[in-house]
């Protein structure tokens, strides 16, 4: 039976097995499987099983869902696809020998009683990155200053529950970002839950931290 593995940030969190005709995943409460996450829509995805193939379908969500960092709308899975939704990295295996639990999975990414959120990849040397056409954000202030953070996930979640949290979402037209909780400025202005593009040399502020988005 076809299973799938979530991790967030490389830690398998949970596994599931696709025992229905249809598995629905999405921030909201009456999905099969819940991502609670601002980058995760309302009804983000569905996994259809026919036979003995799953099929991942995007419900026209606003951050997109990817299959081995490719967007997809519609596509049918093969063994050992990564699935990446939200905060959520989701490893397809198709075969299982783990029993259906039959009940909804919730997964938490970001909330505010979780543990204090560093930047949410290794900082690397300041330019490195940026010479190799990957796009970061640059330390500005607070801790890691002068270093760079690369923007290589679908989403990146940057700041402290309790003071501040923003994400950075890869969309198909470019980068967004979006506050999760506290106050966050985009070049001195409040940024609010909804979505902004980035550009060139914007500045994001959480608290003491200042990032600077940089990209070729």
């Amino acid at each position: 039976m076809p299973r799938m593995s979530i991790s967030i940030d490389g830690v398998v969190i949970r596994e599931v097995t696709l025992a229905k005709d249809r598995t629905t995943l999405g921030r909201r409460a009456y999905n099969d499987i819940v991502v609670d996450n601002l980058a995760v829509s309302g009804e983000h995805a569905v996994l259809t099983l026919r036979g003995g193939d799953v099929q991942i379908e995007d419900l026209n969500s606003t951050n997109g869902t990817y299959v081995n960092a490719v967007a997809v709308q519609k596509r049918t899975l093969k063994d050992n696809d990564v699935i990446e939704v939200g905060g959520c990295r989701i490893h397809y295996r198709a075969r299982s020998v783990v029993p259906a639990a039959g009940v909804p999975v919730h997964v938490a990414v970001a909330s505010e009683s979780s543990a204090p959120i560093p930047l949410s990849a290794a900082p690397t040397e300041s330019g490195a990155l940026v010479e190799l056409g990957v796009p970061v954000l640059r330390v500005l202030a607070g801790e890691n200053a002068g270093r760079d953070l690369p923007l290589q996930k679908v989403v990146t979640t940057v700041g402290k529950p309790g003071v501040a949290v923003a994400v950075v979402t890869r969309r198909r037209q470019g980068y967004v970002a979006a506050s999760v909780m506290g106050a966050v400025l985009l070049n001195g202005e409040p940024l609010g839950a909804e979505a902004v593009a980035l550009h060139e040399n914007d500045l994001l502020e959480l608290g003491t931290l200042r990032l600077q988005f940089q990209r070729v």
